[in-house]
């Protein structure tokens, strides 16, 4: 070949057809110039055979042939094939046969008109034009045929556009999706076909598919289509085809149901990221290795357990490196294909220590054999020691006997159990609401600073989970608003209420240190160490109950000791008829059967600077003969004490201050160990103090101090009671006189009021509605006396008995008891009183035995300013027992109405009042006076006429 340069004609068959001069020469430039495969024959038979046995790409022949004419083979060839290139070529042309030949489908005509040679370059290129043209043609109807077969398919919907986007075609397949006429929709824009769903973005997105035709790209795009019966996901692929000009000519649009790729796509990503989520945030890790331990595959969440990334732990070397060498047996896992629950220990990236749960089994997974499965156990294992721990702190509560106690085994076993070293425990005091700081570690000391006792006010965090009861965690107590010490190195902390008890507190210098495991177990730690706390305070207080009982029951003794002491003195009170009788009886009692060890009574001297032992009983071994009972507020022995104070002297402990006075040395030495001494009081006058003294400390407790103090009160009303028997049987008496100018005296306020005299001379009721005394009014009217009371808070009521402008007689109703019942309780009788605008005149009687002091005393405590004008002894024994023998013969009413009549002026001659007028002021019936007068009268004779002897006259001094 001479060309340089590829032909279509290097690569074709040519027959050629024809003996002439032109054929020859057209075969012979053939075969020089190309590389055509050339085959030459003479007849139109040997022709027809050649395409039966071959491939032929082009046939040139001659018009004229043996037996034929070139036309008839050309009409023989077109028989059987009509694109196969024939060249028909003559020397002797006409238009006739030249119509003929185009007839017949030649591809190419030839006119021989010059020279052979000079003829053949032009054939050449004419049967390389018809070669091309024929190639171009079968590509064409090739690419019909496929045009075709795509356009039928009934699995892809095919549709075909004009330029300008519209519809033109739609195959079956695409028909058969919709519900609707789809010739009817022929010429409308594609984007708006009934195939698409309504929404503008489905709409946009295929008609810049279009879009991009026009401009002659190819296209895809995914798009859901809802059928008649499901929801369809189709791949759109848009084709601009293009004419032999490149112009377009058309857009072929096709389809493929990628619906259930779709599906599965996404089930697919679904599936991976589950897996790839599963396996980041799953806590287990899982290894694969080959037989030489290197690694195949590590998960990603590989850090979880050992901190390191999964190109870290390539880089450690081999799983041995990783998890130890002799995990397993592999001859083992050879038999039973896995091997499970081996534990083991690792070090992770930090340098921490974790034990792990290991699965091995083997598999075949790409390069991989051994399969692990590591499962992190350390904090489990870590419970199930702490857990351990605190059972045995839990049997260490059981022998713990004080809370104290208990609070220092939390905080020993607080590291073991949690972890942690800083640890306090605070005890609530009830008494000055406090919590107290009862254990703590050198830790949380250190870091912390001093534990304060802190106010259960609620305001810091320890006082606020107590107050609360709320367990308060922090993972960075820096950040809590109740924080009280800002410089404290603690981050980390609990505050775990204890019940009643107080605050467990525990804490980490380090920031998050308590996850769930741990906070777990410090609400079991704080529970147990409540429980532990309750029952020491059951059995604290069961054992404080048992104490109390048995104090209760040794107190119900001596009280019964007592008691029973209390009755016999009484009894001896009742018989005794004098007080040196009262005094010695009491004594003796008290000593009795080693009630107490010594008891005295004694009195004050008439100086009233000496207590002087009137009676005493018990074993004193001289005590006395060595004291002198000074009256004293200090350090006086206690009888000299409570002579002065007139109140319950108590020394529970002799020996406490030995070397304060001087009686203590004393009393030690004869052991005397303990003291009371109380007065003996009753009316407000004292008769002495008696003083009692035992061997032990502390033996007269409050009870014992109540019922001896009672006592000195009863043995002062028994002795009171004596002296007014006295006072009744003594064959003498003193009359003693005051004078008084105290003017809260009820007589005295209404003297200065009325400005008169008023008298009393005797009369004194007590009745269930009052307090009454009678009176003498001199120098002033009733009316203006009665008037004057009305001043006066202590006068209730006045009723005049008789009388008028130049005076009478009035009785008082008073708010208060008279001055002769309380004089009459301590063995006296108000005889007189003569009270006037300047002062007062008392007149008392008192039995020769009766102490003049008391009287005196009485007085002076009364109203103060208050003289002894005069003293003088009497001699009138019967008339002091006529006196009581009437008292005793009358009742209360009959009294009441025989004094009224009496200073009503009924028994003077001529009467100045009747027995009307005396029943009306005394708001009974004339009748009911009548009968009581002359019963008080019969009652009167008969005690003057039974009882009555002469009165003897003493002397005045």
């Amino acid at each position: 070949m001479s060309s340089n340069s590829k032909s279509v004609l290097d690569q074709s068959t040519i027959v050629t057809v024809g003996d002439t001069a032109w054929i020859a020469a057209y075969t012979d430039q053939l075969e020089a110039q190309f590389d055509a495969t050339v085959q030459s024959v003479s007849t139109a038979t040997a022709a027809q055979e050649r395409l039966h046995e071959t491939t032929v790409d082009c046939i040139v022949t001659d018009y004229c042939l043996p037996e034929t004419t070139g036309i008839d083979l050309v009409r023989r060839i077109r028989d059987t094939t009509t694109t196969l290139p024939v060249l028909l070529g003559t020397a002797e042309g006409s238009e006739v046969i030249a119509s003929e030949a185009i007839e017949a489908g030649v591809s190419d005509y030839i006119a021989v008109r010059v020279p052979p040679e000079e003829i053949v370059p032009d054939a050449l290129q004419r049967t390389e034009r018809a070669l091309r043209d024929a190639q171009r043609t079968a590509t064409q109807r090739e690419r019909a045929r496929q045009f075709d077969a795509t356009f039928h398919d009934t699995r892809s919907a095919t549709w075909v556009l004009d330029t300008d986007g519209t519809l033109t075609r739609v195959n079956q397949a695409a028909r058969d999706i919709i519900n609707v006429d789809a010739d009817a929709v022929v010429g409308d824009p594609f984007w708006t076909l009934p195939w698409w769903s309504s929404d503008t973005q489905t709409s946009d997105d295929i008609r810049r598919l279009v879009e991009a035709a026009q401009r002659g790209k190819f296209g895809h795009a995914v798009v859901t289509q809802a059928s008649v019966t499901s929801e369809r996901v189709l791949d759109l692929s848009v084709k601009p085809v293009t004419d032999e000009r490149g112009e377009l000519d058309s857009i072929i649009v096709d389809s493929v149901e990628i619906t259930e790729r779709v599906d599965l796509e996404r089930e697919l990503r679904r599936s991976e990221e589950l897996h790839r989520v599963t396996l980041n945030n799953m806590t287990d890790t899982v290894l694969m290795t080959d037989e030489d331990g290197e690694y195949t595959y590590v998960c990603p969440n590989v850090h979880f357990i050992f901190g390191y990334t999964a190109d870290e732990i390539r880089e450690l070397g081999t799983i041995e490196d990783l998890l130890g060498e002799d995990l397993f047996d592999r001859h083992e896992l050879a038999e039973t294909g896995v091997l499970k629950n081996i534990e083991t220990t690792a070090i992770d990236k930090a340098g921490r220590e974790h034990t792990l749960l290991v699965n091995v089994r083997e598999v075949s997974i790409q390069d991989g054999t051994v399969l692990y499965s590591c499962r992190d156990i350390t904090k489990r294992k870590q419970r199930e020691q702490a857990l351990a721990t605190l059972q045995e702190t839990a049997r260490d509560f059981l022998y713990a006997e004080t809370h104290q106690e208990i609070a220092q085994h939390v905080v020993d076993d607080t590291p073991d159990v949690l972890g942690l070293d800083a640890s306090a425990v605070y005890l609530f005091d009830a008494d000055d609401n406090h919590l107290q700081p009862a254990a703590h570690s050198q830790a949380l000391r250190d870091a912390h600073g001093p534990l304060p006792a802190v106010h259960a006010d609620g305001h810091d965090l320890t006082s606020h989970s107590f107050v609360e009861n709320e367990a308060l965690f922090f993972e960075d107590v820096h950040e809590a608003d109740r924080l009280t010490n800002p410089a404290t190195e603690i981050r980390s902390a609990a505050y775990i209420p204890l019940g009643n008890h107080g605050v467990f507190i525990t804490g980490s210098t380090e920031i998050g240190a308590f996850d769930d495991v741990t906070r777990e177990l410090a609400d079991l730690l704080a529970a147990t160490a409540e429980a532990a706390l309750d029952r020491v305070s059951r059995e604290s207080q069961l054992r404080e109950q048992d104490r109390e009982l048995q104090r209760q029951n040794d107190q119900l003794t001596t009280l019964n000791r007592i008691n029973e002491t209390i009755r016999e003195i009484d009894q001896a009170l009742v018989e005794a008829e004098t007080r040196e009788q009262i005094d010695h009886t009491v004594c003796e009692q008290l000593t009795a059967d080693g009630r107490f060890q010594f008891a005295w009574i004694g009195t004050l001297d008439d100086a009233g600077k000496t207590v002087t032992p009137q009676a005493w009983a018990g074993t004193d071994q001289g005590y006395l003969d060595t004291q002198s009972f000074h009256v004293s507020e200090e350090t006086a022995e206690p009888a000299g004490r409570t002579a002065t104070t007139g109140e319950v002297t108590h020394i529970s402990n002799v020996a406490t201050d030995l070397h304060a006075a001087s009686w203590r040395k004393d009393a030690i030495s004869r052991d005397f160990l303990s003291v009371l001494s109380v007065p003996l009081v009753y009316n407000d006058l004292s008769y002495g103090v008696l003083t009692v003294y035992a061997e032990t400390p502390d033996a007269f407790d409050e009870t014992i101090q109540t019922v001896v103090s009672e006592l000195g009160e009863t043995i002062a009303a028994a002795i009171s009671a004596t002296e007014r028997k006295q006072a009744l049987l003594t064959t003498s008496m003193t009359r003693i006189e005051y004078e008084v100018s105290d003017p809260s005296f009820v007589l005295t306020q209404l003297a200065a009021a009325a400005d008169c005299t008023l008298t009393y001379e005797g009369g004194v009721q007590q009745t269930a509605t009052g307090n009454f005394v009678f009176v003498t009014v001199d120098d002033a009217s009733l009316e203006r006396v009665v008037d004057a009371t009305d001043g006066l808070t202590v006068v209730k009521d006045v009723q005049q008995i008789r009388g008028g402008e130049a005076g009478g007689v009035l009785r008082l109703r008073l708010t208060e008891p008279f001055l002769a019942t309380e004089l009459a309780g301590h063995g006296a009788v108000l005889r007189s009183v003569t009270a006037t605008a300047t002062g007062t005149t008392l007149v008392v009687d008192l039995p020769a035995s009766g102490d003049v002091r008391h009287v005196t005393q009485l007085l002076t405590d009364r109203f103060g300013d208050t003289a002894l004008v005069s003293k003088q002894t009497r001699k009138q024994a019967s008339e002091h027992g006529f006196y009581a023998s009437v008292l005793n013969r009358l009742t209360d009413r009959q009294l009441e109405v025989l004094e009224t009549a009496y200073y009503s002026g009924f028994f003077e001659s001529p009467r100045k009042a009747d027995g009307e007028a005396v029943a009306d002021s005394l708001g009974i019936s004339p009748q009911a006076f009548y009968q009581h007068i002359r019963s008080a009268q019969r009652k009167l004779f008969a005690a003057l006429v039974d009882d009555h002897t002469p009165v003897a006259v003493g002397h005045t001094e």
